[in-house]
């Protein structure tokens, strides 16, 4: 079964195979365009290739999107929808990630909470999903929000009215409140319950400010709807772009038993669409992309830490989600405050902006305030040992962690254990393998590119 998403943003393609997802991609790793809304023809073709029947599915139903259009009165509701495939099914956008979150979960049955900027009319949904006859997953929605009232849309409003991209910079926006106080949180409030399709009108605030209002905000309002949510299951699956916030998603892993599919946005619709196509629980990983299949010896990597400290590593499938996880990575030492800074040059980003550490799984509690695993930074921690690690600790003292386990199918496992036996020290930063608004490296041609221009040896 093929899924694919298409047409607002974050365009990708899925194909799952007898519960086995055999290959899921973004378009902009293989056309160049950050957050691409077409399909690219090579993706859409090695799904079409990969794919063992005829079906394809749709992630959301577009002549009910036109009716939210008009409603809305876009122009974009006269025109026609071409797409990259031609359907044999159509599935609802929130459903689609509701099935995303709970068909890839290690759960039997589950609550979801599905909440992103618009999908057709939702913008906010709980589902509950169980196992039925033939391991068929069935679906109930409980409960619902509608245009134009959207949590989505009011924190991309916020981050337009920062000075940044809405539905790229959400990240560097949610990355500011760690600067700021929540000393502005009847103004957010306000604007939340406002239409924020067109934007937010403020005032002139600090930006900090408002930034840590709005995440305090966004923390209540979820904290209402998981708690609505838990009444129908002690498992809640989380989907939808908004579960892409880490520091939120902290708050409430505390109070539920979680699971947060690590490519929760548009693009992740695209799987789920693929997995409502096919019914069952699937196999999931986060390495699903496109295979760069060439040796990488540990200890080289290694030995270019220690040289430059800095190096790239691509080897394997291309990560499907929009964080590296080690194996389409920039990775650094991060005993050195100041490889924050160069790593930030080299990526042309802004200096304040934080990195992730990668640990080896069983050493996380002695360098992190955390439970055992958090394994596709979802979440952040308060780090213990912050003088040891400073270039992948926030100014708060956090750091959004990836923990390595030892069965991990990634490089940067060996790679991991390679460094420690060599300084003592079992974290490194970890970063995405690109430059600020280009999309992550994808093929051994991408590499040669980017090596080349940047200078950076990538192994």
């Amino acid at each position: 079964m093929i899924g694919f998403s298409e047409g607002f943003h974050d365009a990708a393609v899925a194909v799952v195979n007898d519960g086995k997802i055999c290959y899921a991609t973004h378009s902009e790793r293989y056309s160049k365009r950050k957050h691409d809304k077409h399909l690219d023809i090579t993706a859409a073709s090695t799904a079409q290739l990969l794919c063992h029947d005829g079906m394809i599915a749709f992630y959301e139903r577009p002549w009910l999107k036109r009716t939210r259009q008009f409603f809305a009165g876009q122009k974009a509701w006269r025109r026609p929808r071409h797409l990259s495939l031609k359907p044999t099914q159509y599935y609802n956008h929130h459903k689609s990630h509701a099935a995303a979150a709970f068909q890839t979960s290690p759960f039997d049955e589950a609550a979801i909470v599905v909440v992103d900027s618009i999908g057709e009319w939702d913008t906010t949904s709980i589902w509950t999903a169980e196992y039925g006859d033939y391991g068929k997953a069935v679906y109930k929605k409980r409960w619902s929000q509608w245009y134009p009232q959207s949590i989505g849309l009011w924190y991309s409003a916020l981050t337009k009215w920062a000075g940044l991209r809405p539905l790229d910079e959400e990240y560097i926006f949610m990355g500011m409140a760690a600067f700021g106080n929540p000393v502005h949180m009847n103004v957010v409030e306000r604007q939340l319950h406002k239409n924020n399709h067109k934007g937010a009108r403020i005032g002139d605030y600090d930006k900090c400010d408002i930034a840590k209002s709005a995440e305090r905000i966004l923390q209540l309002e979820l904290n209402n709807i998981f708690a609505r949510a838990a009444q129908y299951s002690k498992h809640i699956c989380y989907g939808g772009g908004v579960a892409l916030n880490c520091v939120v998603n902290t708050g409430l892993r505390e109070m539920y038993n979680m699971w947060i599919m690590p490519c929760p946005g548009d693009a992740g619709g695209a799987l789920g669409a693929a997995c409502l196509a096919y019914g069952g629980k699937v196999d999931f990983s986060p390495y699903l992309g496109y295979n760069i299949q060439k040796f990488c010896d540990p200890r080289r990597v290694v030995d270019g830490l220690l040289e430059k400290r800095v190096v790239g590593v691509a080897n394997g499938r291309a990560e499907f989600g929009p964080r590296a996880l080690g194996n389409r990575s920039l990775l650094a030492d991060p005993r050195q405050a100041e490889t924050k800074d160069l790593v930030n040059k080299i990526k042309k980003r802004d200096l304040f902006r934080p990195f992730a550490p990668a640990i080896l799984e069983e050493h996380c509690q002695d360098y992190f305030d955390m439970p055992k695993q958090s394994r596709y930074m979802s979440y952040v921690y308060k780090c213990k040992q912050p003088k040891a690690i400073p270039a992948c600790i926030h100014v708060d003292g956090s750091a959004r962690v990836q923990t390595v386990p030892e069965d991990s199918e990634s490089i940067l496992r060996p790679i991991l254990e390679c460094w420690y036996k060599r300084t003592g020290c079992p974290v490194l930063l970890n970063t995405s393998l690109n430059i600020k608004g280009k999309p992550m490296v994808n093929t051994w041609e991408d590499v040669e590119l980017f090596s080349k221009k940047y200078d950076v040896s990538v192994f």
